[in-house]
């Protein structure tokens, strides 16, 4: 068991909002972490599970037995399982208008779970839960997470066939039980071939019309299932630069699988050695960068920025006065491209950075740092 970051955040949020809503992927510890929230609380609890049969039938009427908890907080597991107890939810607080009554656990979005934004806002408040973090794991396991991916029952498996025999079964599932039930009838072998594309496509502009072509249909179906993909946890968006900016820039998105081991997984890779020797190696890097440095860094605008040139950065964090400009590099001896320099001038970050799977950090040039993922984001957070 490891202690997840976001345990006394959870707990802050319970203290400040009536209700508390932990999202994220199936199977990426929002259970363990709430139960671990539930026992640690000052308040008697009921838990139940939506997908159990039992828990289900005590919400035949919802509204008697919800109405009979107000000295508990209830926790609803799997919550999009029932989205039409969400208009039920904010009458029930806002007849007590008490905080911490509810914690609910979804796997899609609040976008994909409209009832939910709709019927409960300003009442809630959305904590993201990912797979487990680079700091959470620590830095000795840097490697492991970015093959295995951070799945707690994919990094904690006991050896990498049974962390591989895990995210074959979890993409099945996720394909064959979970998208039905969210209300969508799609062919799992038709979303599962888009999915692997993607995976081929990990890190590159986003071109649904291309993707379109090779599945034979159409450019309005493939945004449809990539949207499924991104609400779902499994597909990341990374938008192009916005702010002006003097040279022609790509303005489409790219796009990236969130967790590097089912990347992995649907292109084949089972081992550091097998990765090691794919084309998909550089871009494969790329998007454990990306992932962690957005999700250790969340009030930052991410983006990208291409030039028609050429010239690419591959991430820029910026929030307010503050810019930080990351490129990512598999090298023990890394150094910035040319495009990088060419940026850097217009660009003007406060801070520069080249991350490679390194153990060390020092400066290259002024303003300008190599070093390994956990070393910079420590670095960043000291320099905030």
């Amino acid at each position: 068991m490891l202690d997840r970051s976001l345990f006394h955040r959870v707990q802050k949020a319970l203290e400040n909002f009536p209700i508390v809503a932990i999202i994220g992927p199936r199977q990426c510890g929002k259970s363990t972490l709430s139960k671990q929230v539930l026992l640690d609380s000052s308040r008697h609890y009921k838990y139940l599970d939506l997908e159990r049969p039992s828990d289900l039938m005590k919400l035949d009427n919802a509204e008697f037995y919800l109405q009979n908890q107000s000295d508990y907080l209830v926790c609803l597991d799997e919550i999009q399982r029932k989205p039409d107890l969400f208009p039920l939810l904010r009458s029930i607080v806002d007849l007590s208008n008490d905080n911490g009554q509810f914690l609910i656990l979804g796997s899609a979005s609040p976008e994909l779970i409209r009832q939910s934004s709709e019927s409960l806002a300003g009442r809630v408040a959305y904590i993201e839960l990912a797979p487990f973090s680079l700091g959470e794991v620590g830095p000795e396991n840097r490697i492991d997470l970015w093959v295995k991916g951070g799945f707690p029952r994919s990094f904690l498996a006991r050896d990498s066939e049974m962390s591989y025999l895990w995210r074959e079964n979890f993409v099945s599932t996720f394909l064959e039980k979970d998208i039905p039930n969210l209300g969508f009838t799609i062919a799992p072998n038709d979303i599962r071939r888009l999915w692997q594309m993607l995976a081929h496509s990990h890190g590159q502009i986003l071109n649904q019309s291309t993707l379109a072509r090779s599945l034979g249909t159409s450019h309005v179906t493939v945004k449809k299932h990539v949207d499924i993909l991104v609400n779902t946890f499994m597909l990341r968006y990374l938008e192009p630069y916005h702010t002006n900016f003097g040279k022609r820039i790509i303005k489409a998105p790219k796009v990236y699988l969130r967790d590097t081991g089912i990347l992995h997984y649907l292109l084949g890779i089972e081992v550091f050695d097998e990765l090691v020797g794919n084309p998909i190696l550089g871009a494969s890097w790329e998007g454990v960068g990306v992932e962690h440095l957005i999700r250790r860094f969340v009030k930052y605008r991410p983006s990208y920025l291409r030039t028609s040139g050429g010239a690419e950065v591959d991430l820029i964090l910026e929030k307010g006065d503050k810019r930080f400009m990351f490129e990512f590099k598999v090298s023990n001896s890394p150094s910035p491209s040319r495009g990088f320099y060419s940026i850097l001038g217009d660009l003007k970050p406060n801070l520069s950075f080249i991350v490679s799977p390194i153990d060390e950090l020092y400066e290259y040039k002024k303003d300008i740092y190599v070093g390994g993922l956990h070393e910079i984001m420590e670095f960043i957070e000291g320099r905030l």
